[in-house]
């Protein structure tokens, strides 16, 4: 289950979605996320599915690959299905015991559903087409506009890169624990929810050593480097928009008036 989480994993090919600017496509995931909370109907989350639909086409990225992510969320999703499922108040449609299914329930569940699906599929086409260092050049001149108000945009930027970047890492390493522990007699899979999460207990602590033995050593490779932040740095690649960039906007306002036109429906 841990070599199928694709969160922060960059998929190499050669695709359109795949040469757009990071800036259009940080946008753009930005526009999806924010109107996954807009839609509240069928039309909203209908016009929502085309267009997820036509970019994961347009990435030549594996439907398979991407959506195997979405095991290790697998979890939070039962949750979040069940609470708005069972606990959400209105015309009752079946109950049993305490518990009561409503009408108004199974559409928040269902919606909510979804929602959690593609907030999941959206974020990783992101990462998925783009690479640790694209998307920090493109948050850093995306973001640009905050250096005006001291903030340091390209610490941030750098930040996230590295903890995206140190994901599968992580995961790999968690991977070569768990094997190493279970060569040694160590039982992850039998017993409930509760005994599996207390067999997790101690792959924490040679974790939490790793992870800060890595975050060292990258701390020392880049003051090695003589790395001082982001000021008069310059760009091995610098970014600039193509046609194909002012397009990908272009489509993102038309969706975004599609997304509100299906509020007045």
């Amino acid at each position: 289950m841990l070599r199928e989480i694709t969160l922060g994993q960059y998929y190499p090919v050669d695709s359109l979605i795949h040469r757009l600017d990071p800036r259009t496509k940080l946008f753009g995931t930005l526009v999806f996320i924010l109107s996954l909370f807009v839609a509240d109907d069928i039309w909203g989350y209908g016009l929502a599915t085309i267009v997820l639909i036509v970019v994961i086409r347009l990435t030549k990225v594996p439907f398979k690959y991407m959506v195997k992510g979405l095991r290790a969320v697998l979890f939070l999703l039962l949750l979040s299905v069940s609470f708005n499922l069972f606990l959400t108040s209105g015309q009752v449609l079946v109950q049993f015991w305490i518990f009561k299914i409503t009408r108004e329930g199974l559409r928040l569940a269902g919606f909510m559903a979804v929602r959690l699906v593609y907030l999941v599929l959206g974020s990783t086409i992101m990462t998925l087409t783009t690479t640790p260092n694209a998307l920090t050049d493109g948050m850093e001149k995306g973001l640009g506009f905050l250096n005006k108000v001291g903030a340091p945009v390209h610490e941030i930027s750098m930040m996230m890169s590295i903890a995206l970047r140190f994901i599968p890492i992580l995961v790999e390493e968690t991977d070569k624990i768990m094997k190493a522990q279970m060569a040694r007699g160590a039982d992850f899979e039998t017993g409930d929810l509760i005994q599996k999460a207390k067999a997790m207990v101690p792959l924490l602590v040679p974790l939490f050593i790793s992870a800060f033995r890595r975050a060292t050593d990258l701390a020392m490779a880049m003051e090695a480097r003589c790395y001082r932040g982001g000021s008069g740095r310059t760009k091995m690649k610098p970014l600039h928009y193509e046609m194909r960039d002012r397009v990908g906007y272009c489509l993102q306002f038309a969706y975004l008036a599609g997304m509100a036109g299906t509020r007045l429906l």
